[in-house]
């Protein structure tokens, strides 16, 4: 099984002091059986006390108070870690919608995940599910199908989205990033009844011709009766297997940020996001990223403000 050396650097620069940077760190490996952990270290500005607690989906927060004035956040964290998942997932294709209503039936969790999020486009998203799911199509090939068309009908392009864009706006474009496609393929799957959830990581391909390396990455998990909880990644139309290394999960991207806080001054912030893959032939990807972060104005310059960041748009 595949080992890789991951090193994450997430870097604020301020203009002039801050103080009271206050943040929600997720960048911990996600707790399963399909990865080992083997070290992880987490460096951090000032070396303040990281708190780390289990969120609802299962993923490990840490928070943490810098309140000493600063001109820099650094947050680095240097991860090695060993992927247990098979080349080829042993999948079910004889599992169908009812058997995902009755087990969803009891189960909160689930249904949650089965909710459709309020969208202008839903007439235009009805047709592309009426062409991609039809009575006693199994579970796998639908999942395979969705991911099949994001993959052929979507450009992907960087630049022209934000972590805000909106599906609507995503579906106009019919272009954007790993966390665009995953979020539009979410709601397909949502609206066929199949449990989806958002998924944050890494991939690490090693030249293998996948899309989204020296960035987070993120994914797809949709929800399949006998087998569980089964990645696959719209941005590369593949199944996630042991190319991809787990993060977080939860309904979108804002459960699973990877960085995001406050902070206390009037400053102007600029982000930027190294990410390296080693892998065990010596071959080493790194690629450093300036992240555009919304402009404030002269007016909110000129007082002592709480500005909130968010972490970098998944590739």
């Amino acid at each position: 099984m595949p080992i890789f050396k991951i090193h994450h650097i997430t870097k604020y620069e301020y203009d002039r002091p801050v103080k009271e940077s206050m943040n929600h760190i997720m960048i911990y490996p996600f707790q399963s059986t399909d990865q080992e952990i083997l070290q992880h270290e987490l460096l951090i500005t000032g070396k303040p006390e990281v708190y780390s607690y289990v969120d609802y989906w299962g993923n490990k927060i840490g928070t943490f108070n810098l309140l000493s004035p600063h001109r820099e956040l650094v947050i680095e964290s240097k991860l090695l870690i060993r992927t247990l998942s098979p080349e080829q997932l042993p999948l079910p294709n004889d599992t169908f919608s009812k058997d995902v209503e009755s087990i969803a039936y009891n189960d909160l969790h689930l249904l949650e995940l089965e909710r459709v999020s309020k969208m202008d486009a839903i007439d235009l998203m009805q047709q592309y599910v009426s062409n991609l799911s039809y009575p006693g199509k199994d579970i796998r090939s639908i999942v395979e199908d969705t991911c099949k068309f994001i993959f052929t009908d979507f450009t992907y392009i960087k630049g022209i989205t934000t972590i805000e864009s909106t599906v609507d706006e995503i579906l106009e474009k019919k272009a954007g990033v790993c966390q665009d496609f995953a979020h539009v393929m979410l709601e397909l799957l949502r609206m066929m009844g199949i449990p989806s959830r958002y998924v944050s990581g890494y991939i690490c391909p090693n030249k293998n011709g996948m899309r989204g390396e020296g960035a987070t990455h993120a994914w797809v998990e949709a929800y399949i009766p006998g087998f569980g909880w089964a990645g696959i990644d719209p941005t590369n139309n593949v199944w996630a297997t042991n190319h991809h290394v787990k993060l977080a999960v939860g309904r979108d991207f804002t459960d699973c940020t990877p960085v995001k806080g406050t902070f206390k001054g009037p400053a102007r912030q600029s982000l930027s996001v190294y990410v390296s893959v080693g892998y065990e032939d010596g071959e080493t990807f790194e690629e450093l990223t300036k992240v555009q972060l919304e402009k404030q104005s002269a007016n909110e310059l000129a007082e002592i403000i709480i500005d909130t960041f968010a972490g970098q748009q998944q590739q």
